[in-house]
């Protein structure tokens, strides 16, 4: 059932369009929902989240970021995901918030974020593949592409 619940929230995100926007900052007191770290401390690092009412939502990297669309409710209990309106990451190479659902995410490398292991996310694929053969990474994958299953191998 979980399974399943994941593959509705992907394909759910596939087809939905980003809103235009532009993201947040953090403030010194904003916390990831996952790790309960202070997001301040990494920018290089920052994902974030805004749904539909404007609440936003900042992470100490990508990873917690997919644990949280895995399982919303589980970290914030009235959170749904058709609410979610837009998803940023932190591009590793330039530093720039990219949208989330369009990266490019590689995963195995010897390159660890704030909380060990990391999907690391490129705007460009070509950005991607050379941080792939750079750092020893086992692969690139979209958005749609990231499971439960890659999550755990991250843990």
């Amino acid at each position: 059932m979980r399974h399943l619940a994941w593959v509705f929230l992907a394909l759910f995100f596939v087809v939905s369009p980003c809103a235009a926007g532009s993201p947040a900052k953090p403030g010194p007191k904003d916390k990831c929902p996952v790790c309960g770290m202070f997001v301040n401390k990494y920018p290089e690092w920052l994902a974030q989240i805004r749904l539909k009412d404007s609440k936003i939502f900042f992470f100490d990297g990508a990873k917690d970021m997919f644990k949280f669309l895995s399982q919303p409710k589980k970290y914030i209990p009235d959170t749904d995901p058709k609410d979610v309106r837009e998803i940023y990451v932190t591009d590793y190479y330039s530093l720039e918030s990219i949208d989330g659902k369009t990266a490019f995410y590689v995963i195995g490398s010897n390159v660890y974020g704030p909380m060990g292991k990391e999907l690391i996310p490129f705007r460009k694929e070509e950005d991607a593949k050379e941080f792939l053969r750079d750092h020893g990474g086992k692969r690139i994958v979209r958005f749609q592409e990231v499971t439960p299953d890659i999550l755990r191998e991250l843990d």
